[in-house]
């Protein structure tokens, strides 16, 4: 049926998000007047093919490839002043002390202008989505402003639990007092814990209590680093003296398998994004398969930090889909979501560069429950990004090989008004 008010773009390569790349690709996009929202992608496939389907859509023939807009599943965007001041290698205490303490001396307008370069930074890459972790919500009306979407996970942590618990129960009230009203309906809310062993077991429960009552998917760092192990199951390494040194007192920490405890919490679950899972082993990443839970990857930070990847393929032979997030500006030196897929790119090179590339884009969008996001599907509106070039080889590897050249969204994603 032929569509009118549509424009079809023809490309050398197309990416669908959750395919193969197509040779000679082709997306028809809603334009103004259509019966769809602007932007709406009406058909994909050979481009041939559509414009035989399609005769009264207007055609742009395009060098190069066009993708969905990306996603970035994990974000600290509230650390950008970090940028390049907190060193790695020595692994997570040592990192995280370091940060704590630059932290104190970073100045609050520092922090505002640092927040609003790495949102635009975020747009320039072609990101129309993240899952942006964050304890003061600093950097919601930046994401607005620049018009990306996705969830913010409100993190609390904390081992006193009367005083703890007491932070939960206030979240909406602060929320409420930084942000009288909230800047963009395409930005879900939802409260996070920070991790197992950072926030007491009754606030976890509750914080993810709380989410699910909203409706909302939440985060957990989760098997990030092998002294997160040996603090939870065995009270011992460095995490419990640099606890017990911040907090003034020792914390308490269960002294059960770390799973065990993560599942007897209730979060190793379909509406939890699992994050970093660098020390995740086969027996426990079958069990997050089972629970259909979420995963996201941020290799250059755990490159970084601890000098070390996630089991990557272990995770694919269980069949988890992960997504990808860059973490923060404190321990990754951008916010491009296509660099983390390189980086799997050049650790594991029997994995198909385009599903690296899906990493980035629909399976992140699935990560934060976003349908409407990440792939070139009949009815989605996850915009669409063209990068110019002579391509040769795979266009997948041609892509993760040359992240310098410039994406420009041809298409702009469109909000999805998020109740």
């Amino acid at each position: 049926m032929p569509d009118m008010n549509a424009t079809l773009f023809h490309a050398d390569h197309v990416f669908p998000g959750d395919a193969p790349p197509i040779v000679g690709g082709g997306v028809l996009v809603a334009s103004r007047g259509h019966a769809q929202p602007e932007g709406t992608v009406l058909d994909v496939g050979q481009a041939t093919e559509l414009e035989a389907r399609h005769a009264t859509a207007t055609v742009h023939r395009i060098r190069g490839i066009l993708l969905p807009g990306l996603v970035n599943a994990h974000t600290h965007l509230e650390l950008s002043a970090l940028r390049d001041k907190i060193p790695g290698g020595r692994g997570f205490v040592p990192w995280v002390q370091s940060l704590l303490a630059t932290r104190d001396i970073v100045l609050p307008e520092d922090d505002t202008n640092a927040i609003d370069t790495a949102a635009r930074e975020l747009a320039a890459f072609g990101t129309v989505a993240v899952g942006d972790v964050t304890n003061s919500l600093a950097a919601v009306s930046a994401l607005a402003r620049h018009n990306i979407g996705g969830s913010v996970f409100h993190e609390v942590f904390g081992q006193d639990r009367d005083e703890v618990l007491g932070r939960v129960a206030r979240l909406d009230e602060a929320r409420q007092r930084k942000l009288p009203s909230w800047p963009s309906r395409d930005l879900a809310y939802a409260p996070a814990p920070h991790t197992l062993y950072m926030t007491h077991p009754d606030a976890i429960r509750a914080l993810l209590k709380g989410a699910r009552s909203l409706g909302a998917r939440t985060s957990l760092h989760l098997a990030e680093h092998g002294a997160e192990r040996r603090a939870v199951e065995n009270d011992d390494g460095p995490v419990p003296e640099w606890l017990a040194a911040l907090m003034g007192h020792a914390a308490e920490f269960p002294k059960k398998p770390l799973f065990d405890f993560a599942n007897q919490l209730e979060a190793i679950a379909a509406d939890v994004l699992l994050v970093h899972m660098t020390d995740a082993r086969p027996d426990e990443l079958q069990r997050v398969a089972a629970a259909k839970a979420p995963i996201v990857l941020c290799p250059r930070s755990n490159l970084h930090i601890e000098g070390r990847l996630p089991p990557f393929l272990s995770i694919r032979e269980v069949g988890i889909n992960a997504a990808l997030g860059t973490d923060s500006l404190a321990s990754c030196p951008s916010l491009d979501v296509l660099a983390e897929a390189k980086a799997l790119a050049e650790n594991f090179p029997s994995v198909p560069a385009w599903q690296l590339v899906s990493m980035a884009t629909y399976n992140g969008a699935r990560a934060l429950g976003r349908g409407d996001l990440g792939r070139f599907a009949k009815g989605t509106r996850p915009g669409v990004i063209h990068v110019e070039a002579d391509v040769t080889g795979d266009p997948a590897s041609y892509l993760l090989g040359h992240l310098h050249l410039a994406r420009r969204m041809l298409v702009p994603r469109m909000p999805s008004r998020l109740p």
